[in-house]
């Protein structure tokens, strides 16, 4: 299926994105900008920004919607990578932080103690920066939940991703209802820590669907949401059922913020879960907790 013409991102000057990306070798770090393929690599790289991969590159569930590889059991985890990514967010000089993971099912905590300990080394490098945590679902083990909310990041993103008639096929090793009751988990026991949560459309869903899933996000008191496009990496992949138009992106965009009760809902094709994220240090800013 033949990309619309506004789904068509120019390459990125490789000289504009260099010094992130070299930063990056030299602490051995990863991004989901790299290894997720985002279209928005270029933007956000040469504003000194990225969205960092713990625990991977490798993920023991394998969604067929992802770009990220799939392994039955990843490695051991790294100690020294909690220490490395402190001192990435400081020599970059990073205002808001976005931490995200590999799904590690193979550990007990399902690696929750590694975000804790990432989110401990940000703070003792940049106490000033504000740290946004995008997780998995932990397999429902809500000890190692509390455990990554007692560190006390800032924003706690858990993506829902696609509708529920759609779980099986795209997410077959999740639960919606699981994922419904970890972000509902989050506002009843951290009530100053913002929710966020991120769906995709064009994998075969309804309209009518979308605005369910909506309905479910502001139920379960979910601040932030945000709506983009998928695109298929390859022809392993799910394909791309259909392209949605910018317009039909900004009817998600006031639905959600004029008739729910979001604080911010993020809609448009090259949206991804931690596009433009800097803008939530402004949203905090604007409704304290």
């Amino acid at each position: 299926m033949l990309k619309p013409s506004w789904l068509r991102v120019k390459a990125p000057h490789q000289e504009r994105i260099g010094n992130v990306a070299d930063l990056l070798v030299d602490l051995n770090l990863n991004t989901v900008c790299q290894e997720a393929s985002c279209p928005n690599i270029g933007e956000c790289f040469a504003g000194g920004t990225a969205t960092f991969l713990i625990m991977g590159p490798e993920c023991t569930r394998k969604c067929p919607y992802c770009d990220i590889g799939s392994i039955q059991k990843g490695k051991p985890l790294d100690p020294t990578e909690p220490k490395r990514l402190g001192e990435a967010v400081s020599r970059l000089g990073l205002k808001h932080v976005v931490i995200t993971s590999v799904n590690r099912d193979d550990l007990q905590d399902g690696g929750a103690s590694q975000f804790v300990k990432c989110i401990e080394n940000i703070r003792d490098r940049s106490s000033n920066t504000t740290i946004e945590v995008l997780i998995p679902d932990f397999c429902g083990n809500w000890e190692a939940l509390n455990n990554v909310l007692n560190a006390a990041p800032n924003v706690l993103n858990h993506n829902i991703e696609t509708v529920p008639r759609l779980y099986k096929r795209v997410r077959p090793q999740a639960d919606y209802k699981r994922s419904l009751n970890l972000l509902k988990r989050v506002r009843e026991g951290w009530p100053k820590v913002y929710t966020k949560s991120g769906l995709m459309v064009g994998l075969g869903e309804t309209d009518s669907e979308i605005k369910e899933v909506l309905i479910d996000l502001n139920l379960h008191h979910v601040d932030i949401v945000t709506i983009g496009q998928y695109l298929s990496p390859g022809k392993n992949h799910l394909p791309v059922d259909r392209f949605v138009s910018p317009d039909k992106f900004e009817t998600y965009k006031k639905l959600g913020e004029e008739t729910m009760s979001f604080l911010q809902v993020i809609s448009s094709p090259l949206t991804r879960s931690s596009y433009h994220a800097g803008e939530v240090k402004k949203l905090m800013a604007s409704f304290p907790r």
